[in-house]
């Protein structure tokens, strides 16, 4: 896939995802709908860099509203190939120190894990979301890729705490993110519903990842866990709902594209959006509204909410007896190029394994191409355990 990459500073430090903003620069989130659109303020997470001295070198393309699996549907850099994120390619390639991201559906996670860097979504409420173009409010998290633990150990430092400019922003001005604590005697689990659904050089991924874990004195054991199917399709109800309600606000009347031929408001709204939009961010559209309609509002939507209560209540369970979850992020070792209007299942297929910490706002970290999920605010463990495989493969 072609990357698309406004320069700010080609000699900077940190790549910031086109769904956040940066002050004078171009905010388009993939999408024609924002096509011009310059914000007027910096990113609550992107100021806490720069005020650290770090330059930031450039946005990166994003599929439209990170709304696909890794970017592949962005209006200015349509996917050819096999198909990589732009942010997680960067860090790969040492062309940058890291990058910021936007984890609402996984995207970053996946993109991570198919370009051989580590990504962290960090606890909910952790990272202020002030200055990020908002879909899902209730689980969407600013994270973090580096090209080791240690490197998002250095950027989560600064871009962590509370900003009370942001509702949803947690007390603390601080949190621990160590990547050298002690994992020798932490006990680990394998999702076997997860890990039997992946394709065998996932699988292979996983089980090496373990080895080494096993070999820093970790204890790894497969269980039998059966609620991240329910917690997918409570996530993809929630966050197709709030992306609906969201992006309503983009009418072609303030900013963005404007159809330029319509005869009253009414054609204004639906030909600009009808050109604005692609045919996923339009399908998410209509699913959200359908959950929000009169109809569907208890059925769907409230029972989502109560889903996600009870899925937080069983992932606590389950973290009382295990350190870390360990499952695949991506049933494959690689995706190739397909057409829209499959998007919309294939990413909620997908989305399997990596809802769940987005539902309930735990963390989650990409590296060696796997994914470790802890609880709330265990980043240190996480980084520990995910470092001591770094460390033994050096």
């Amino acid at each position: 896939m072609s990357e698309y990459v406004v320069e700010i500073n080609g000699k900077g430090d940190i790549a910031v995802d086109d769904m956040i903003l940066v002050k004078d620069v171009e905010a388009k989130a993939g999408s024609r709908m924002l096509e011009g659109f310059k914000p007027l303020f910096t990113a609550e997470a992107v100021k806490r860099l720069e005020e650290k001295g770090y330059v930031i070198s450039g946005k990166t393309n994003v599929g439209e509203f990170c709304l696909d699996l890794v970017g592949e549907f962005s209006y200015y850099s349509p996917a050819e190939g096999a198909l990589k994120g732009a942010a997680a390619s960067l860090v790969a390639e040492k062309k940058v120190k890291a990058a910021l991201g936007v984890d609402m559906n996984g995207t970053p996670r996946r993109a991570a894990a198919l370009s051989g860097v580590d990504f962290l979504k960090p606890t909910y409420g952790t990272v202020s979301r002030y200055g990020i173009i908002s879909c899902a409010a209730s689980g969407e998290q600013v994270g973090v890729y580096a090209g080791d633990v240690n490197g998002i150990k250095e950027v989560m430092d600064i871009i962590s705490g509370h900003d009370e400019k942001d509702g949803t922003s947690l007390k603390d001005d601080t949190y621990d993110y160590s990547t050298d604590a002690d994992v020798k005697g932490k006990k680990i689990a394998i999702v076997k519903e997860l890990f039997e659904i992946a394709d065998d050089e996932t699988k292979s991924k996983v089980a090496a990842f373990a080895e080494k874990l096993k070999a820093a004195g970790v204890i790894v054991e497969e269980i039998s866990c059966d609620f991240f199917e329910n917690a997918n399709t409570a996530w993809q109800i929630l966050m197709t709902a709030e992306t609906c309600n969201n992006v309503s606000r983009y009418d072609g009347v303030k900013y963005g594209h404007r159809a330029s031929e319509y005869k009253n408001i009414d054609e204004l709204y639906v030909n600009s959006r009808t050109e604005g939009f692609n045919f996923l961010t339009k399908a998410v559209i209509l699913y959200g509204s359908d959950m929000l309609s009169k109809n569907r509002y208890e059925e769907c939507y409230g029972k989502a909410l109560k889903v996600r209560r009870v899925i937080s209540e069983r992932f606590e369970e389950l973290m009382k007896d295990y350190d870390a979850i360990l499952t695949p992020v991506c049933s494959k070792s690689s995706y190739e190029a397909y057409d829209i209007k499959e998007a919309f299942e294939k990413v909620f297929k997908e989305s399997i394994f990596t809802a769940t910490a987005n539902l309930i706002g735990v963390p989650a970290l990409v590296s060696g191409g796997v994914q470790l999920m802890g609880k709330a605010f265990g980043e240190s463990t996480l980084l520990s355990l995910a470092g001591s495989t770094e460390k033994e493969g050096k």
